[in-house]
């Protein structure tokens, strides 16, 4: 059941003392440069300033306030059915490179935690078939991840309350708060000379000689390399919005009686996905950290709807768990499953980028920051070489022609949907719109007891947004920019705001 009083911000966000902020750095020039404050932008920064770099991390929110912070946080090798799909796309030699780097990645993060008392609990990692259609593709995954060299074993019946048809495990993984990892590298990074801002939102690199970086105030640093750790890289010139597909996914925790919360971490091997961990309480009880349902952002009628089918799974399945939190993070998958881990072409060799995790960022992340960080220092990783010979086989061109086409059918949907409603005056408190103001797209909603209007098109490549009902935010259908009510940029590829529009106003 879902209380009143149940929190919209995540489980790890939801804490009584902020990390702290400091001081942009004085000076003319750093040595490094990091944008973004997740997991991937934290660890390169640390690995950095240990080597004797200058290093600075700009984070246009709070540390950990997208999808480090909103994270389901398994640091695991076996990744739901990562592998089989990997392996339609990529060789062995690449899919066996990606487990060891992602085993690389495991291992920092654990030993860092031992050293400095970051707790984390061990737990078998299960994915699991939720109906007999879904065997086959556990079989699958079973199979492909013995045959990259994972431990892996079938299960056929699992202790759980909820439907399972077989299984495949693999013992001895990991869970975490992901903000009890965030504060201690925070803390890392300071004591080694780094520093780390907040609410410093980046508009644009330039590499005209020496790394310009703007920010939002007009104000420049300099530095002689730029890491983009943003989840969506803020930089088109690559063209990675058109190879990257982004999802939305949702998350709630729940006080449940202690004997129905299943020991492991549990991922279902198909649509709808379901995860299910526990979560240990300072009291030394467990909550229920239930999540799934997710879908392309901007892409459903209802968002509300995907968060309701996820309660009332919860409800079906635990009875008497109380909600507590609720949230949503995003993630983004290549188009060949492989994350995008190096410089960035037409970088000048000097700007990197690390984004298409697929929501492994807990073994990914670290996995993209040894190795870029290895980067800057002459040195390359052996597995991120491998990774580096990946070709686009006829399946990841054939994937990407999909993607491409679905943004495109999803340009139209928003577009016609605008044009044929007109946007509402005074939207009920919690709901919004787009529809049209006489041409253009206009999106008007109620939040928090204010009425705002906005030019309801997307500052990154003018895509029309949709209104999500369940965050109370305006998405775009097409590279997954989200903007709140009032038009402040939350996550990009964009990093313009909207328009701020009056009633009154035609926009222009």
């Amino acid at each position: 059941m879902k209380p009143a009083t149940s929190s919209t911000t995540s489980l790890w966000l939801d804490r009584p003392e902020p990390i702290a902020d400091e001081p942009l750095p004085a000076g003319d020039h750093l040595d490094d440069i990091v944008v973004g404050a997740g997991i991937t932008g934290l660890t390169t920064a640390l690995l950095l300033a240990r080597a004797g770099r200058r290093v600075a991390v700009l984070e246009a929110g709070v540390v950990g306030s997208l999808a480090s912070g909103n994270t389901t946080a398994k640091v695991s090798l076996l990744q739901g059915t990562k592998m089989s799909t990997m392996l339609r796309y990529q060789s062995q030699d690449v899919a066996r490179a990606y487990i060891e780097g992602s085993l690389e990645g495991q291992q920092w993060m654990l030993r860092f935690c031992d050293d400095h008392d970051v707790p984390y609990q061990v737990r078998d990692a299960v994915t699991y078939a939720s109906s007999p259609e879904q065997a086959a593709t556990v079989t699958q995954e079973l199979e492909a991840t013995q045959a990259v060299g994972l431990p892996t074993f079938a299960m056929a019946n699992l202790d759980v309350p909820f439907p399972s048809f077989g299984a495949v495990v693999l013992r001895d993984q990991a869970q975490i708060d992901p903000l009890d990892l965030l504060s201690a590298l925070v803390e890392q990074i300071r004591s080694h000379g780094g520093s780390v801002h907040q609410g410093v939102r980046v508009m644009d690199v330039s590499w005209s000689g020496r790394r310009t970086v703007t920010l939002e105030d007009g104000s420049t640093l300099h530095a002689d390399t730029v890491v983009l750790a943003t989840g969506y890289p803020i930089l088109d010139r690559s063209l990675y919005f058109a190879k990257l597909e982004p999802t939305r996914s949702y998350a709630l925790a729940y006080d449940a009686p202690a004997e129905t919360i299943p020991d492991g971490m549990y991922l279902s091997a198909g649509s709808p996905s379901r995860s299910v961990r526990d979560v240990p309480t300072a009291d030394g009880g467990r909550k229920l950290l239930i999540g799934g349902a997710g879908h392309p952002v901007g892409r459903t009628s209802s968002e509300r709807a995907k968060v309701d089918q996820l309660r009332e799974w919860t409800a079906r399945h635990f009875p008497g768990a109380v909600e507590t939190h609720a949230w949503s993070a995003q993630d983004y998958q290549s188009h060949d499953t492989v994350p995008y881990i190096g410089p960035m072409p037409r970088g000048g060799g000097s700007v990197f980028v690390a984004t298409g995790f697929d929501k492994w960022g807990m073994t990914s992340g670290i996995m993209a920051a040894r190795s870029i960080s290895a980067q800057i220092l002459d040195e390359q990783p052996s597995w991120q070489k491998v990774m580096s010979t990946r070709v686009t086989r006829p399946s990841g061109a054939a994937h990407l022609g999909v993607i491409n086409a679905k943004v495109a059918a999803a340009a139209a949907t928003a577009a016609v949907s605008a044009e044929t409603r007109t946007a509402p005056a005074q939207p009920a408190e919690g709901e919004g719109a787009v529809g049209r103001r006489g041409i253009v797209p206009v999106g008007t909603s109620t939040v928090n007891g204010t009425t705002c209007a906005v030019r309801a098109i997307c500052t990154h490549l003018g895509g029309v947004l949709t209104w999500n009902d369940n965050e109370k935010t305006y998405d775009c259908p097409l590279h997954s920019s989200r903007f709140a009510a009032d038009g402040t940029v939350i996550e990009g590829p964009a990093v313009r705001p909207l328009k701020r529009l009056e009633t009154e106003e035609e926009p222009s």
